[in-house]
């Protein structure tokens, strides 16, 4: 049976932090943060466009109105592009390329940051494993390859929409991986980037620790290493879940509109703009 109630310890993993509905709430800051981006994301500025539309066309302005359209069209249209998609995806994972294991540094320790799995909700009793979940089998492939003695989730979900954190439910996707429970510590609080670094400096330095595997996404990569270097820790990138080292689709296909690319694109300008606020 799986534990969905735990105190300090469960199956013999360690939460230092217990997982605190308070700390892991959803607040204004991270709100803002996330209506920001999708601002700035193609669709959203899209969106934004297309309402400047109908009120200019509300206001007989239909000259300006259908400019704002076309641009409207334009911007989404390049956006859902494969071609450019690929292209900018690309320009952010090539800063990390994939490392042979054997060529991989050892470390006191892998992080991995949550992403790919969702915990159980009211309306589920399983987790649920994304795209992103190559992160959490790609740490605990680098743990049996002994790359360094202990994993540590970074990762927490609302307690309104979750039965527990994210980090909880990585760790029973450890453990089906094979992975002690006595070496994996969950960090469950944090609910962005930033918070991912802090929190887990904390715990990281309170065990002596400074030289850490860094697992995530290769799209996420650039921002994160970036927020958990600023935390004074030794960090060696160890990125997986690569999405632009599929070319994009032949001939015309490359230039039509796709909702994958959209959503892609969308991503990667979100890395963009989170990494150049510091969230």
């Amino acid at each position: 049976m799986r534990c969905l109630s735990w105190g300090t310890t469960c199956f013999g993993i360690r939460l230092d932090l217990p997982f605190d509905a308070d700390s892991s709430h959803i607040g204004p800051m991270i709100l803002i943060s996330k209506l920001v981006i999708w601002l700035l994301s193609p669709l959203g500025t899209s969106m934004c466009l297309l309402g400047m539309v109908l009120l200019l066309a509300w206001r007989q302005r239909l000259r300006s109105s259908l400019g704002l359209g076309t641009l409207a069209f334009v911007w989404l249209w390049a956006w859902s592009m494969p071609m450019l998609s690929h292209w900018l995806g690309s320009m952010l994972e090539n800063q990390y390329p994939q490392v042979p294991f054997a060529a991989m540094d050892q470390a006191q320790a892998v992080v991995v940051l949550g992403g790919g799995i969702a915990p159980p909700s009211s309306k589920s009793f399983e987790i649920d494993l994304n795209s992103a979940a190559d992160r959490v089998w790609f740490a605990a492939r680098l743990f049996h390859a002994g790359k360094a003695p202990l994993v540590l989730v970074s990762a927490g979900s609302d307690p309104e929409r979750h039965a527990y954190s994210e980090a909880r439910a990585s760790a029973i996707f450890l453990a089906d991986l094979g992975v002690p429970a006595q070496a994996i510590l969950l960090e469950e609080n944090s609910l962005n980037t930033r918070q991912n670094a802090a929190y887990s400096t904390a715990l990281l330095k309170a065990r002596g620790i400074n030289h850490i595997l860094l697992v995530t996404s290769a799209l996420h990569m650039p921002r994160a290493m970036a927020l958990f270097a600023a935390q004074g820790l030794q960090v060696t990138p160890a990125p997986t879940d690569f999405e632009a080292i599929q070319s994009p689709p032949p001939g015309l296909l490359a230039w039509l509109p796709d909702a994958l690319a959209l959503n892609r694109s969308g991503q990667a300008m979100k890395e963009i703009v989170g990494k150049w606020v510091g969230w």
